[in-house]
C-alpha cells in the first residue's frame, strides 16, 4: 500500500507544489526597491533559473552525503552572492556524522582553501563554518599530491573539523591569471566505503524538490536584502559587516567590501585604492543588481593584483564607465546603469579603505588627457 508521500509523487501533487513554491520566489525580483528596467528584470528572472539549476544539483543530483561528489555552486552561467570571477568554486554535500577523505593534486592556483559548513540558504539562511583548512598550512607531497581527513575527531596531518550538523564542504580556488595557472584536482569519498547508493525514493524526491524551491526563494531573498541595504551608500564602497559575511559562507581569510553603484550615461565612478596592503590576493568586481558578477567571459568587469596597473606611488585608480576612457584600469558597465560591487583583501595585514567619486565622464576624460 502506497504511503501519502508516494501518492503525492504518483499523482503529481509533489511536482505541482514545487512549481507553486518556485512562483513565489519571483516576488523577490518584483520588490519595490529593485530597478525597473527590461534588462534588470530579465536578469532577475534568469537569476532564478540559475538558482534552480544550482539547487537541483545541490539537493537532488549531489544530495547523498553517503556518496558525495563535487559540483560547482557558482560559475560562468550560475552565480550567487557576488561570486568571485577569479574563483573556481566546488561543493560537496556531507554529513557530520561520517568521516571523509579528500584527495587531490595541488596544481599551481594562487589560493586554495577547504571549509566545512552547516546550515543553508534553503533553511536558516546561513552557512556557518565548522572547520577550515588553508592550503598554505597543509602538508603536500613533492609531487603535489595531498590527502585531507574530514571528521569530528581531531586527526594528525591535514584535517578539517566537522560538527554533527556539518552538511557541506566548500573548496575555493583563486587565480591571479587563469590562463597561466593550473587548478587543483580534488575528489571526495566516505572513509568507510559503501557499495552503491539506494535507488531514488518518493520521499527523497519530495524532499529534494522542497529543499530546491526553498533554496531558490531563500537565496533570492537573502541577497535582495543585501542589495537593498547597499542603497544607503550608493557609489561609495565601505567595509561590509564581516560577521554577516562569515555567517553566510564567507572565507575567514577575506575582508569584504560591498556596495551599490548607479551611473547616468554621462557619469563615471572613480575608485581609488590609496595603496595595496601586504596581502595574498585582492580583486575588485562589478556585479548586476542581483549580486551576480557581470559576464567576465566577454567584458572586463574585474581587476586583481595581476591585471591592475599600479601607479608609482603604490595606488590603484579604477574607472567604471559606460564608454572606454582609454584608461588601463577601466571596468565596463556592460550595458547596465546600476548594480553592485565588491572588493576583497585576502590575507591582508591591514585594511585599506577605497575612496570613490562620481564625475562627469567628459570633464574627467579631458582632465586625465591634459594631466
Amino acid at each position: 500500500m502506497s504511503t501519502e508521500i508516494e501518492q503525492d509523487v504518483i499523482s503529481g501533487e509533489a511536482w505541482a507544489r514545487f512549481c507553486d513554491q518556485l512562483k513565489i520566489a519571483g516576488e523577490q525580483i518584483l520588490r519595490p526597491e529593485t530597478p525597473v528596467t527590461a534588462l534588470d528584470r530579465a536578469e532577475g528572472f534568469r537569476y532564478l533559473t540559475r538558482l534552480l539549476r544550482i539547487g537541483l544539483e545541490m539537493h537532488l543530483e549531489f544530495a547523498d552525503p553517503a556518496f558525495p561528489g563535487f559540483f560547482s555552486p557558482s560559475h560562468e552561467t550560475a552565480k550567487i552572492g557576488a561570486d568571485n570571477p577569479d574563483n573556481l568554486y566546488l561543493m560537496a554535500r556531507i554529513d557530520g556524522r561520517y568521516d571523509y577523505i579528500v584527495e587531490g593534486d595541488r596544481g599551481s592556483v594562487a589560493y586554495l582553501s577547504f571549509g566545512a559548513q552547516k546550515g543553508g540558504y534553503e533553511s536558516d539562511g546561513k552557512m556557518e563554518q565548522t572547520g577550515f583548512l588553508d592550503a598554505a598550512d597543509m602538508s603536500i607531497g613533492e609531487d603535489g599530491r595531498f590527502s585531507i581527513v574530514l571528521s569530528q575527531q581531531t586527526q594528525k596531518g591535514n584535517w578539517v573539523r566537522l560538527e554533527p550538523e556539518s552538511n557541506a564542504l566548500i573548496v575555493r580556488q583563486t587565480f591571479n591569471d587563469r590562463a597561466a595557472e593550473t587548478p587543483a584536482r580534488v575528489s571526495i569519498r566516505r572513509a568507510d566505503p559503501h557499495a552503491v547508493p539506494e535507488t531514488l525514493s518518493a520521499a527523497k524526491l519530495q524532499q529534494a524538490l522542497s529543499h530546491t524551491a526553498n533554496f531558490v526563494d531563500g537565496t533570492a531573498r537573502l541577497f535582495a536584502d543585501w542589495a537593498q541595504s547597499y542603497h544607503r551608500h550608493t557609489n561609495a564602497l565601505p567595509a561590509a559587516d564581516q560577521a554577516l559575511c562569515q555567517s553566510v559562507g564567507g572565507d575567514p581569510n577575506i575582508v569584504y567590501y560591498h556596495s551599490h553603484w548607479q551611473l547616468a550615461e554621462d557619469e563615471a565612478l572613480i575608485i581609488r585604492l590609496p595603496r595595496i596592503p601586504d596581502c595574498r590576493f585582492w580583486n575588485l568586481q562589478i556585479n548586476n543588481y542581483w549580486l551576480e558578477s557581470l559576464d567576465y567571459r566577454y567584458h572586463r568587469i574585474h581587476l586583481n593584483q595581476h591585471s591592475a596597473q599600479i601607479a608609482d606611488d603604490g595606488s590603484v585608480t579604477i574607472v567604471l564607465s559606460h564608454r572606454d576612457p582609454g584608461h588601463s584600469n577601466w571596468l565596463q558597465t556592460a550595458g547596465h546603469t546600476n548594480g553592485t560591487m565588491c572588493l576583497r583583501w585576502v590575507g591582508a595585514t591591514e585594511r585599506v579603505d577605497p575612496e570613490t567619486e562620481v564625475v562627469r565622464y567628459a570633464e574627467w576624460l579631458q582632465q586625465a588627457r591634459s594631466a
